[in-house]
């Protein structure tokens, strides 16, 4: 069977493009969303380009919905040898206006979220880990995953949460052959959202100041190949224009 790329949170920007470059590397894209129709552009545009896509509506937040999904992907349509968590949840919020509900919420799409697909994922990598096999481990993260922002204490929080999680599983899976990595996404990306919510700076694209979706999708293809004894844990990408 073909190896395949579990796509977590392939929405219409970041995700989508990186199903969309491993896919084009010959493998079979699963891509989740919460509601699987939602996926139906993408997996035209891969299955057009001639790549394999298989769409499936899942909560990243339920752990038996990813018990199942990983089961179903791997019993049925291939061994899971990426695995990239894409989910975002920044949901701005002032510290005295947010409540329980949804700080917990931010909390179980950014981290938990990743915790149980990391989980199940590494569960069943670990048993064919082989030193001519790459198996990749990829978490998205954001500039909230190193310093917080007035307003994003609960996607800071998450993000950080994230961050640590990537760490801890890289140390423990690295040397059982599994290359985790957490990238640091630092600045707008040229979504609908930041064109619609931030003219000003989506007007900065044509001067590549906003990141490339399918930029970023070649970074996380770049971080798949890299042989072990060069691997990279943790990548940030940023357009020239942005102060760090």
């Amino acid at each position: 069977m073909p190896p395949v790329a579990l796509i977590v949170g392939a929405g219409d920007a970041t995700g989508g493009a990186i199903a969309r470059r491993f896919a084009r590397e010959g493998y079979t894209a699963c891509v989740t969303r919460r509601e699987a129709e939602k996926l139906a552009t993408l997996v035209a545009q891969i299955e057009a380009a001639g790549g394999r896509a298989v769409p499936f509506g899942s909560d990243a937040r339920k752990e038996e919905a990813v018990v199942a999904l990983v089961e179903q992907i791997e019993s049925t349509i291939g061994p899971i040898e990426v695995l990239v968590f894409n989910i975002g949840a920044n949901v701005p919020c002032s510290m005295l206006d947010e409540t329980a509900r949804k700080y917990f919420k931010i909390w179980e799409m950014a981290c938990f979220g990743g915790f149980l697909n990391g989980r199940e994922v590494a569960r069943r990598m670990v048993t064919r880990a082989d030193p001519q096999r790459r198996q990749t481990i990829i978490f998205t993260g954001a500039t909230a995953s190193v310093r917080g922002a007035s307003g994003f204490a609960a996607f800071a929080g998450a993000k950080h949460a994230l961050r640590a999680l990537a760490q801890s599983m890289a140390r423990e899976l690295g040397p059982r052959g599994i290359h985790v990595a957490h990238s640091i996404i630092d600045g707008a990306i040229d979504t609908a959202f930041i064109r619609d919510n931030f003219p000003e700076r989506y007007a900065l694209k044509d001067q590549d100041g906003i990141l490339n979706p399918d930029h970023i999708a070649d970074a996380y293809w770049m971080l798949h190949q890299q042989p072990r004894d060069a691997w990279t844990h943790e990548l940030d990408l940023r357009p020239y224009t942005e102060k760090f």
